[in-house]
C-alpha cells in the first residue's frame, strides 16, 4: 500500500473512531461493533441488520490483534458492544481475560457443536481453511514447481519471496503460527519458522495485503485462508493458485461475540441472534466472500471449501488462545528479533 493509501485510511479509521466515541453510552436503539472481517462484507451486514432491527449500528473495521488491543484497554468502559468476525483464537484469548460476556442464543441451536464455545462466549459464523498460495506465473517464468508442502516453503528459490501476515496483528498470522506449533510440536514448530522466516521478504500488517501481492507477482507465496485467495482470483488475478498442503493443515471459526460490560448489552444480544440466523450468514456471499457459513441451513458458496473434505489437523481453539500471549511473546523473540 503506497503512503498516500495508508495516510487515507489512517484517516478513515480515526474519523469512525472519533464517531464511535461521541456515541451516548446509554443511547437506546443504537450499537457500536468491532469488525474482524472483509469491509464489504460488515458494511452490508450492518446495513441489513439495521433495516431489519431498525437499531442503528456503527462500525470499524480492524485486524483482530488491534480489537483484541481496545478491548484490553477499553475494559473498564468499553466503547464497542459487539466483536463480529476473525477467528475464534483471538477470541479465546479474550475471554479468558474476561473481556468478552457469554451468552446463548436461541438460534445458536442451529450451529454445531464443534464450531462454538459451549458457554457462549463466542459463536461462529463462518469456516475458512489455511491455504498455501502461490503465483503460478511467478513458477512458470522460472521453472519452478507449485509448493505442495509446507516445508517446500523452505526452498532457496524462495529466498525474500514469500510474505507472511504478522500474527500480532492479524488473526491469519496467529492462526499459522499457532498451526506449526499444533502441527510439530512447540519447539519444532519455532524451528521451522526460524527456517521459514529466512525466505520471508515482509511480515503484513493484516491477513489479506500478503495475498494480494502474491496475486500482483510482487511475491511468490504466502500463507492465507483459501477463501481470500479465491476472492482474488473472481477479482480476475488468475494466477493465483490455492493449495492444501499434503501435510495436514487447520481452519478458522469466524465468530460474533458480545464484549464484556458492554454497553449496549439488549441490542448486542439481538445483533448475536440475527448474526446466526441463515439470512444473515448468506450475505457475505453476496458480496463475493466464500466462506463455509455454520448455520446448518444456510446455502454456503459453492467455492466454499469444507474442512472435512482435507487432512486437518484436531486443532485446539481454546489452548491456541490460552498460549497467545506467550507464542507471540516468544516469536518476537525468537523469530523477529533475530531476523537476518
Amino acid at each position: 500500500m503506497s503512503r498516500k493509501a495508508s495516510f487515507l485510511l489512517l484517516c478513515v479509521l480515526i474519523l469512525i473512531g472519533a464517531l464511535l466515541g461521541c456515541q451516548t453510552k446509554n443511547e437506546v436503539g443504537k450499537l457500536n461493533v468491532y469488525a474482524g472481517m472483509y469491509p464489504d462484507h460488515a458494511i452490508k451486514a450492518m446495513e441489513q441488520f439495521q433495516r431489519e432491527t431498525g437499531i442503528q449500528v456503527n462500525f470499524i473495521r480492524m485486524s483482530n490483534g488491534d480489537i483484541l488491543d481496545h478491548l484490553q484497554n477499553e475494559a473498564d468502559d468499553p466503547v464497542a458492544s459487539v466483536w463480529y468476525g476473525g477467528p475464534a483464537d483471538v477470541f479465546a484469548q479474550a475471554q479468558k481475560e474476561g473481556l468478552l460476556h457469554p451468552y446463548i442464543s436461541p438460534n445458536a441451536s442451529f450451529i454445531p457443536d464443534i464450531y462454538k464455545n459451549e458457554n457462549g462466549y463466542w459463536t461462529g459464523i463462518y469456516v475458512g481453511v489455511l491455504s498455501i498460495v502461490a503465483n503460478r506465473q511467478w513458477h512458470i517464468e522460472r521453472g519452478i514447481d507449485l509448493p505442495s508442502t509446507w516445508t517446500d516453503l523452505l526452498r532457496s528459490e524462495y529466498q525474500n519471496w514469500i510474505t507472511l501476515p504478522d500474527p500480532r496483528s492479524s488473526g491469519t498470522g496467529y492462526l499459522t503460527l499457532s498451526l506449526f506449533t499444533q502441527l510439530y510440536g512447540e519447539n519444532e514448530g519455532f524451528d521451522f519458522l526460524q527456517l521459514l522466516d529466512q525466505n520471508v521478504s515482509e511480515y503484513t500488517y493484516s491477513g489479506s495485503a500478503n495475498g494480494r501481492s502474491v496475486a500482483m507477482g510482487d511475491q511468490a507465496v504466502s500463507i492465507m485462508f483459501a477463501q481470500d485467495a479465491i476472492k482474488l482470483y473472481r477479482e480476475g488475478f488468475r494466477d493465483v493458485s490455492v493449495i492444501f498442503p499434503k501435510e495436514e493443515t487447520t481452519y478458522e471459526v469466524g465468530a460474533v461475540a458480545i464484549i464484556a460490560n458492554s454497553p449496549h448489552l439488549e441490542e448486542a444480544k439481538t445483533f448475536v441472534d440475527w448474526a446466526l440466523t441463515k439470512q444473515a450468514q448468506e450475505i457475505g456471499k453476496q458480496v463475493g466472500n466464500y466462506q463455509l457459513l455454520t448455520h446448518k441451513l444456510a446455502q454456503s458458496p459453492e467455492e466454499a471449501i469444507d474442512p472435512a473434505s482435507i487432512p486437518v489437523i484436531d486443532y485446539d481453539i481454546s489452548q491456541s488462545g490460552s498460549n497467545r500471549k506467550r507464542l507471540l511473546n516468544r516469536w518476537e523473540i525468537e523469530i523477529l528479533m533475530n531476523q537476518r
